[in-house]
């Protein structure tokens, strides 16, 4: 469960560079992967946990994210020249630091067995 998950936070993170709205994106996922992943045992909440992750990570390196526009502008007051590709080398060592670091603490999460919170188990039994 662990290798699925840290793959479907991934196509989050891939997805999150074509489509920058969070709500689409996850009606667009969310059909398809929370009953595919209820069905082998993940609750939910877990998965809606691992979207989170991917989707959130990614946010400042994607094109489509509806404030890179005065990221640009704020960039461009302190560095002369710089445009798009400036921003994402610049922020990519940070996505990468956190993804790394958010997967990481999902997995030592599960593997504790902790609830995600009340009512949020990290796993699902068929009824």
């Amino acid at each position: 469960n662990s290798i699925l998950l840290s793959c479907f936070i991934l196509m989050a993170v891939f997805i999150n560079l074509f489509i920058g709205s969070s709500s689409s994106k996850y009606a667009f996922f969310a059909p398809v992967f929370v009953p595919m992943l209820m069905q082998i045992g993940i609750s939910p909440e877990l998965t809606q946990v691992s979207y989170r992750i991917g989707d959130s990570v990614s946010n400042v390196i994607t094109p489509m994210n509806p404030y890179m526009i005065i990221i640009l502008m704020e960039v461009k007051k302190y560095v002369r020249g710089s445009g798009l590709g400036t921003v994402i080398s610049m922020m990519l060592p940070y996505t990468i630091f956190f993804l790394i670091s958010w997967v990481f603490l999902l997995l030592f999460w599960i593997e504790m067995g902790w609830p995600l919170g009340p009512g949020g188990f990290l796993t699902y039994q068929l009824p």
